[in-house]
């Protein structure tokens, strides 16, 4: 009888502990970014995600995969490539902070929801398989700067609904189905850079994108008519074939093929898991039944811990009578000794258990992630300053990073560039945007937080590159500090040197003005740089990114080239959906790049030739303000080069002092053998060292 009690009583202590097993939401993460948050789980299907949760949680404490809070808001979404089904919902409008929607290679559908969140920023849903129109709740996105909704289904016209997007900088709604004409207010894009509208049905003419600041444009494969204006073929890259230009009357657009159900939806994980089709349906409640329904699951929980707490007492006290009960049978010789073959079949402690049950999940939560092609969250640790236990696996599995370089968490360099605020902000460039850092101890350091076009870098893959730059060890290139690579973010922290670059010096007036011994001088410390990647390097290290912008300078005009190494093929293969294959800033790019695409140490040797024209002329290398037969500075400058008056006559006025004839004719000699259009006739890095010093020489005697 008394055995029967012992066990009904360890059932009720089993019971309860089961009830408190129950996630019950902490309260950390804002309530309306959890109702988003749920909705949109239960959208998707209810998708197996690391560290999501099918009833309440906590994204931001609990680390959600793929989730980035500021504080207790969820400000960006980012899951790319995780076979996610389902759709999108119509509660994306209730998260209050979100500024980054990346949902990309995935498998969704249904339409885009017309209630989108008014503090987004970067959209991205390329690569699914929505339908339907585009909204035109899309203008209520004032600060949006990035969409992405290409390789979908999508129909009908663009929206007229451009007119408030002025920051928009890259649109890409390619391959897809859309037709009509482009809308009036796409003219009121004033930052837009780079469109991409190929493979679609679009019709009318492109008088609308004439005066828009594009760089990068690419209509082909639609049924565009009419004469192209002049002004879009001075984009630099723009690609108009398969259109019916020159045309009097359009032809009428092929009609829009449908798509029903190509792809099955993928099948959610949990069989009584609704899926939602159509329009999901929206929350009764409002905002005093949420905080109500909060409080409950605040009591519930308290309640749970006591009894818990009753629990724990109960099995003490079964543990107890138990002994209780061996004591009593102490009649019976050595019974210990019998008892210890028992113990044999059991060796593991409770410190071996739990030592085991924290090695069986670790083995378990990579299967998990494998399922959504999504990297596992991982707890931090400490190394140096800071390091996650992200570093401390892949370096097991590949290479070893030395002492000197640290794993920085992304909560800490949240908290040194004060959440990445815009006057932390340095300098942006084609990879990312440059933030300056201050640590605690109040040592400064500059973080390059690469974009979402670039950070989709494998952690393997990006480990190598850490290590390659690392490796970079020289007084003219900018020493790396750290990275970081929690999140799918990549990130990379250098030590500060300065805000100031070439091209501040060159065309910010309020600058101080350079002499013509500090260009010379400049131009030989950025020559002894270069030639130390080339030629001291194993393998050579290849800049293919060299321009006034990327070499910076101190109050003393001491120089340091940033960004050494970021462009190399691992990364530089990433730029691929807005960037097309340009990976040189344009006006610096050899010609042969153009024709095969190889980069090589003569490719960087024609970039230097033209940032030393910068430094002769004080012009840019691409200006559109200026007529036609003078935009492009290495062709308006080739031929005044080799004379000495017509040298004269575009030496840069703003030049501090006198400018001596000889040396300014021996600085011209270099650059015309840089910019050679063919390769072969470029001088090395090492020959340019030595002739910019006899340069120098000359200048100062």
């Amino acid at each position: 009888m008394v055995d029967l009690k012992l066990w009904m009583m360890s059932i009720f202590a089993f019971s309860l502990v089961m009830v408190v097993a129950i996630p019950f939401p902490s309260g950390y993460t804002c309530e309306e970014d959890v109702y988003a948050i749920s909705s949109l789980h239960a959208a998707f299907g209810y998708p197996l995600l690391p560290g999501w949760t099918l009833f309440g949680g906590d994204p931001c404490l609990q680390g959600w995969q793929g989730v980035q809070c500021v504080g207790p808001n969820i400000t960006a979404i980012v899951i790319n490539d995780a076979n996610l089904g389902g759709e999108l919902g119509d509660m994306l409008g209730n998260f209050t902070s979100i500024i980054t929607l990346d949902f990309s290679n995935n498998h969704i559908g249904g339409s885009i929801p017309t209630n989108l969140p008014v503090t987004l920023r970067q959209f991205f849903l390329s690569s699914n398989q929505l339908t339907g129109r585009i909204p035109s709740s899309l203008a209520d996105l004032t600060l949006l700067s990035d969409m992405s909704l290409n390789e979908n289904f999508l129909n009908g016209e663009l929206p007229d609904a451009f007119q408030s997007l002025t920051g928009l900088v890259n649109l890409d709604v390619s391959s897809n189905n859309l037709s009509g004409p482009l809308p009036p207010s796409i003219t009121s894009l004033s930052s837009l850079t780079t469109l991409h509208i190929q493979d679609n049905h679009i019709s009318g003419t492109l008088d609308v994108l004439q005066d828009l600041p594009l760089m990068d444009l690419d209509i082909e494969n639609n049924l565009f008519s009419g004469p192209v204006p002049e002004k879009l073929w001075y984009i630099p890259n723009f690609k108009s074939n398969g259109n019916p230009f020159n045309t009097t009357v359009a032809p009428e657009p092929a009609p829009v093929q449908a798509f029903p159900s190509l792809v099955a939806p993928v099948p959610s994980p949990y069989s009584d898991a609704p899926v939602r089709h159509g329009a999901p349906t929206h929350h009764g409640g409002t905002s005093s039944t949420v905080r109500k329904n909060s409080t409950m699951r605040v009591i519930a929980y308290v309640v749970a811990v006591v009894l818990v707490i009753i629990a724990v007492l109960l099995a003490l006290f079964c543990t107890l009578k138990l002994q209780e009960r061996h004591l009593k049978r102490e009649l019976i010789p050595n019974c210990h000794k019998k008892m210890a073959p028992k113990m044999t079949k059991h060796p593991s402690s409770t410190t071996d258990l739990a030592a085991s049950n924290y090695k069986k999940e670790d083995w378990l939560r990579p299967i998990m992630a494998e399922k959504v092609a999504a990297k596992p969250i991982a707890p931090l640790y400490k190394e140096k300053d800071y390091i996650s236990f992200d570093k401390a696996m892949s370096l097991k599995r590949n290479c070893t990073l030395p002492a000197s370089v640290t794993s920085f968490s992304v909560a800490s360099l949240q908290q040194y560039t004060n959440y990445f605020g815009e006057e932390n902000l340095i300098r942006s460039s084609y990879l990312g945007k440059v933030y300056v850092a201050e640590l605690s101890e109040g040592k400064l350091l500059t973080v390059l937080k690469l974009n979402n076009l670039t950070s989709n870098i494998n952690t393997d893959d990006f480990h190598e590159l850490v290590l390659r730059i690392s490796e970079l060890q020289h007084q003219n290139i900018i020493k790396l500090e750290g990275y970081c690579s929690e999140f799918g973010q990549r990130l990379l922290i250098f030590k500060y040197f300065s805000r100031t670059t070439l091209n501040d010096l060159l065309y910010d007036f309020s600058k101080k003005r350079l002499s013509w011994n500090a260009r010379i001088q400049i131009a030989l410390a950025a020559a002894r740089a270069i030639e130390y990647l080339h030629e001291s390097c194993k393998p050579p290290v290849i800049l293919r990114n060299l321009e006034a912008s990327s070499i910076l300078l101190d109050d003393e005009l001491a120089v340091c080239i940033s960004e050494c190494g970021l462009a190399s093929d691992v990364l530089s293969n990433s730029l691929t959906q807005f960037s097309g294959d340009s990976r040189t800033p344009f006006g610096y790019e050899a010609p042969e790049i153009s024709e095969s695409g190889s980069y090589t140490d003569r490719s960087d040797v024609y970039s230097f030739g033209v940032v030393m024209l910068e430094l002769l002329t004080g012009r840019q290398p691409y200006e559109r303000s200026q007529s036609r037969a003078e935009q492009y500075l290495v062709r308006w400058a080739s031929p005044q080069l080799y004379d000495i008056n017509a040298l004269s006559r575009i030496v840069d006025p703003s030049i501090d002092g006198v400018v001596s004839l000889k040396s300014l004719s021996r600085f011209a000699d270099i650059i015309s053998r840089c910019i050679q259009q063919a390769p072969e006739f470029r001088p090395s890095m090492s020959q340019i060292v030595q002739d910019l010093s006899l340069v120098l020489k000359d200048a100062t005697m």
